[in-house]
């Protein structure tokens, strides 16, 4: 029970009442740890319930937080005071303490009681725990934060650094915090960085931002975006500066390359060949590159600020009515638009010139269309080329005739037809008997009269509505769109075969020449669903009318062998052939006719026995391609020409050689090794080898084709594109090839001295050869007269009949060891 004190109490019994009141927790047990006195606050704080006067200490406290208050006790009793500096917490666990603990003596300094008084102190510990956090937190993002963190004291000497401060600068804490950032500011942006410190010193700003360059550990320049605050202490004196420090070397490099880049596209639109205008997005015009000055007649400064369709006054060339101008729809839809074919721009003069154009939106970096571009070009003098050169891409330069592409289209759209209406077509393929002898016996001249002469009969012997192709060489296909029966094949086989048998007059002399031709036929739908089928099958039954004695025509059926019988035979022989040694190389002459001499030889493969043709190249080459032997013919031809060559200069004088290498070679995963190993192997100068691609094998191969084409022109080999102008070779990736040399294709100096066209093509491609700074060689020159307009044209380089035909190595020896003048076309 707690003391009372009634209200007339003496007061000598109030000290008893104030203590029960009051909200120390103060105890006093007796020696024997029994309780004598304790206040409310005491008993609540440890959790005792009822009067515990004359109750033992152990009886009446839990046991746990007893055995924590035990060793105090123990010492009490022993006569020493006790402060327990750890802090004692009751079973909940929700409450801390500091107890101190004071024997009682008597006067003979025995002890007789003992005093306990308790201190909460919960409310600290939550405020110190909070505070520890706190710390630790601010430690920990100090530390680990994701730009640089950095104390720094007044004098500029490092405080701290977190880990973001050492791997921008490089240096490790310890090097840091042995100096001052003084140290490692660029020379250069050091007194600014002071004054602005000392700014701050003096309270005339709170903090400071800056771009600044540091100098990092290894010597390189980093820069840097600082953010600069002091802390002071309760008297207003500086304690130390807190610094971050953000990397921004990667975005001045960004900024660097952007200025570089607006640097390069004024240059460059003030020096290409396009005309250029600019504009804001509601097509008030902001720039005008040269080009567009001269086109449009207005100069930068009078057109900028006037609207686009005062400038680009576009208009039709049959009504002369104004176009659209593209620009509107490119800003407006945000997206590219092409200029309508057959435009012409109005020049401020009166004048005008078709142009090609697109228009485009300009963006900015949040994809906002912020205005618009035109790009355009006169196409006075290229647009009669380009129709010559769409018309050369669906026709054979020789006879006029549509060429495969031209065919495969027509072919494809009969078939479609055919099987909608449930009707039949039939394809014939005509081939010329004997021809290569021809070819051979009476020259490429003759041989191109013979072939532009059947065209023509072909052509008049079919109806209005067929289509007569030639694929190439001897090769000619008749498409039949729609017949009734087999007889009406049959009936337009006939009339060819009766149209092509008189003779043809060919040559110098126009003598007389008799030949006969094999045809194969195959029909929709009988013997194939598609155009591709179509053709081959009619190839097929073409083959077996050779068989058969030639000089007639052969319906395909299902029993003929696929021609893969004739194309087996021949890699059955080919392989046989390998064994033998009977594969050998020729060499044609290239001749450069400014110095009057032989330059180069192109090795040719040939297979013969006894000097008799086994097959032209013409026929086994694709066998080979097919069944994967050229890539070890390839090797061994690639090895023998550059054995050749190198022996050649030792005992002559150094002549190139051009080899053919097949797109199938030049593709193969170890050709760049295997030419190496090839040079190192016969000891031929690089310089003195050429390797001739055709343009589909650049075009098709991919980045990894143009990776290798750079790695054979840094090892010192020549590179040339073959028969160039026949292909689909793009000009604006021409100049991204290191190619040497361009050789124009015979079709093109065929008809050089008698065609305009032609010429025009020529000249063409020999004047974009020397802007681009690479070589032109003409292949198939075979007069005086087409050698005299190649060297007037600036082709120096020819290769052709005029100058010998390929002949072998010894032969070509005797021609090395003449004197080279006197060639034909040499003034």
């Amino acid at each position: 029970m707690q003391p009372t004190v009634p209200p007339n109490a003496s007061p000598t019994d109030w000290p008893a009442y104030l203590l029960a009141r009051a909200p120390a927790m103060i105890a006093y047990v007796d020696a024997d740890t029994r309780y004598r006195y304790a206040t409310p606050s005491y008993r609540e704080w440890m959790g005792i319930d009822g009067d515990i006067v004359g109750r033992r200490m152990d009886d009446v406290v839990p046991a746990k937080l007893y055995a924590r208050i035990l060793p105090g006790v123990e010492a009490a009793l022993r006569g020493d005071t006790s402060v327990v500096d750890r802090e004692i917490r009751d079973d909940e666990g929700r409450h801390f303490a500091q107890a101190t603990v004071s024997p009682d003596l008597d006067d003979e300094g025995r002890v007789r009681g003992i005093f306990i008084m308790l201190a909460d102190v919960s409310a600290r510990r939550e405020l110190e725990a909070r505070l520890r956090e706190s710390e630790r937190r601010f430690s920990l993002a100090f530390r680990y934060a994701a730009i640089g963190m950095a104390l720094v004291r007044p004098d500029g000497r490092w405080l701290q650094v977190n880990e973001a401060v050492c791997a921008i600068l490089g240096y490790s804490e310890d090097d840091l915090l042995a100096s001052a950032f003084q140290d490692i500011t660029h020379p250069d942006d050091l007194e600014a960085d002071l004054a602005l410190t000392q700014h701050v010193l003096e309270g005339e700003r709170p903090s400071f931002h800056m771009e600044k360059r540091y100098i990092h550990r290894d010597g390189h320049i980093v820069y840097a975006l600082i953010s600069v605050s002091l802390v002071r202490d309760e008297r207003g004196e500086p304690l130390y500066f807190i610094s971050q420090i953000q990397d921004i070397s990667e975005r001045k490099a960004f900024e660097d390359a952007l200025f570089r880049e607006r640097e390069l596209a004024e240059v460059t639109l003030k020096s290409i060949g396009d005309a250029v205008i600019t504009t804001d997005p509601q097509l008030i015009v902001t720039s005008l590159n040269p080009i567009a000055e001269a086109m449009t007649g207005w100069s930068s400064h009078e057109a900028i600020g006037r609207p686009m369709d005062d400038i680009f006054r576009l208009r039709d060339p049959l009504t002369r009515q104004p176009i659209p101008n593209p620009l509107h729809t490119a800003v407006s839809r945000n997206t590219i638009v092409g200029l309508t074919t057959d435009a012409i721009l109005l020049h401020r003069n009166g004048f005008d010139s078709p142009i090609e154009d697109s228009a485009a939106p300009i963006h900015d970096h949040a994809g906002n269309v912020v205005g618009g571009v035109v790009v355009f070009h006169d196409v006075s003098e290229t647009r009669a080329l380009a129709l010559k050169m769409a018309h050369l891409a669906h026709h054979d330069t020789l006879t006029g005739l549509p060429n495969r592409t031209l065919l495969q289209s027509r072919m494809d759209f009969a078939v479609t037809v055919a099987a909608r209406r449930g009707q039949r077509a039939a394809v014939l393929f005509v081939d010329i008997d004997h021809f290569k002898q021809i070819n051979d016996t009476m020259g490429h001249a003759a041989g191109d009269a013979l072939l532009q002469e059947v065209a023509l009969r072909i052509r008049s012997a079919v109806r209005p509505d067929d289509t007569v192709s030639r694929l190439g060489g001897d090769e000619f296909v008749v498409l039949l769109p729609h017949i009734e029966d087999a007889a009406d094949a049959s009936t337009v086989a006939e009339n060819v075969l009766q149209a092509c048998g008189e003779a043809v007059g060919v040559g110098a002399d126009a003598s007389a020449l008799a030949i006969s031709f094999s045809i194969g036929i195959s029909l929709f739908p009988d013997d194939a669903r598609d155009a591709e089928a179509l053709l081959r099958n009619a190839d097929t039954a073409m083959y077996e009318a050779k068989m058969q004695g030639r000089n007639g025509y052969r319906f395909f059926n299902a029993s003929m062998n696929e021609r893969n019988s004739a194309r087996v035979r021949i890699e059955m022989e080919l392989r046989r052939a390998l064994a033998r040694n009977e594969l050998s190389l020729h060499y044609q002459p290239k001749v450069d006719m400014e110095v009057g001499t032989i330059v180069g030889a192109e090795a040719l493969l040939r297979w013969q026995v006894d000097g008799v043709d086994v097959y032209s190249p013409e026929q086994f080459i694709p066998v080979a391609e097919d069944c994967g032997l050229i890539v070890p013919i390839g090797d061994w031809a690639l090895r023998e020409a550059c054995r050749q060559a190198e022996a050649w200069s030792r005992t002559y004088r150094p002549i190139s050689v051009s080899v053919n290498v097949s797109a199938l070679q030049f593709q193969h995963t170890r050709f760049y090794e295997s030419l190496h190993s090839v040079l190192e192997d016969t000891r031929l100068h690089p310089t003195l080898l050429e390797l001739e691609l055709t343009e589909r094998t650049v075009m098709e191969g991919g980045d990894h084709i143009a990776q290798l084409l750079r790695q054979i022109k840094q090892m010192g080999v020549a590179l040339s594109l073959d028969d160039f102008g026949t292909g689909y070779c793009s000009l604006s990736y021409l100049k991204h090839f290191p190619v040497d040399t361009l050789k124009i294709d015979r079709a093109f100096i065929r008809d050089v001295t008698s065609d305009g066209d032609s010429a025009a093509i020529v000249r063409a491609i020999i004047a974009m050869g020397r802007g681009m700074h690479k070589h032109v060689l003409a292949e198939g020159v075979e007069s005086e007269e087409q050698a005299a307009f190649l060297r007037d044209a600036g082709c120096a380089q020819m290769q052709g009949f005029l100058f010998g035909r390929a002949v072998s190595a010894r032969d070509f020896e005797a021609r090395i060891a003449e004197v080279d003048t006197g060639l034909p076309g040499r003034r």
